[in-house]
């Protein structure tokens, strides 16, 4: 099983190059950890005090719980992966069974903070961009997907997603194996990267067909 780690700033383009990689990859070969679901539940704080939740900051992930799943799908056990709402900043009270595959991705900002976590994995990407690119990104994806005004977007961001970035993010771009300027733009790095996958799902399959005991009868 190959653990790979996929990192950078809020708005860097980090879902859309895991969609990228995953376009080149045979089909079932890879499963996705979002670190967005193992968000502390936070549902039974007032609305007051869930606007206060710093998503940010590495003390908001339950890294045990991530780590734990982790370590039991590399033993080949499927897992009840959380469901995370940021309108109500709480789990739902459904999970989502995830099965061992070859390759495992783990997405999210804050990935890279955690020693434990950095080292399951095998490799380590951080997904670059510029902040104006990554601030526009952020404005659409929180009025679309997660209910907020744009004065509640800029506040937050400010508040928030650009201290934490400069004090937690971007200094993880130091562990990365691999940096992709860029974000999903960049095709020639996903290409790159995506062709280092292929290449160790390929060698994993002759692995097995040379380790197969010999068929009766041979």
């Amino acid at each position: 099983m190959l653990i790979i780690g996929i990192a950078g700033g809020s708005g860097s383009g980090k879902s859309t190059v895991v969609r990228q990689v995953i376009k080149h990859l045979p089909k079932e070969a890879v499963t996705v950890i979002p670190q967005d679901a193992y968000y502390k539940d936070n549902g039974h704080k007032s609305a007051e005090e869930r606007a206060r939740i710093n998503f940010d900051h590495p003390s908001s992930i339950e890294w045990s719980l991530l780590i734990n799943h982790l370590e039991q799908l590399k033993t080949g056990t499927s897992i009840e992966m959380p469901i995370y709402s940021y309108v109500t900043c709480a789990r739902s009270k459904e999970t989502i069974i995830v099965n061992p595959s070859k390759v495992i991705i783990v997405e999210g900002i804050l990935i890279l903070t955690n020693p434990r976590l950095r080292k399951k994995m095998d490799i380590k990407v951080f997904v670059d961009a510029d902040p104006d690119d990554r601030l526009m990104r952020i404005i659409w994806r929180d009025i679309e997907e997660r209910g907020r005004s744009f004065q509640q977007v800029l506040e937050h961001y400010d508040s928030f997603v650009k201290p934490m970035h400069l004090q937690f993010i971007e200094p993880t771009k130091r562990y990365a194996d691999i940096i992709v300027p860029q974000g999903g733009q960049n095709k020639v790095a996903i290409d790159i990267f995506s062709s280092r996958i292929k290449t160790h799902i390929n060698r994993d399959a002759d692995d097995g067909k040379t380790t197969q005991p010999p068929s009766r009868g041979a």
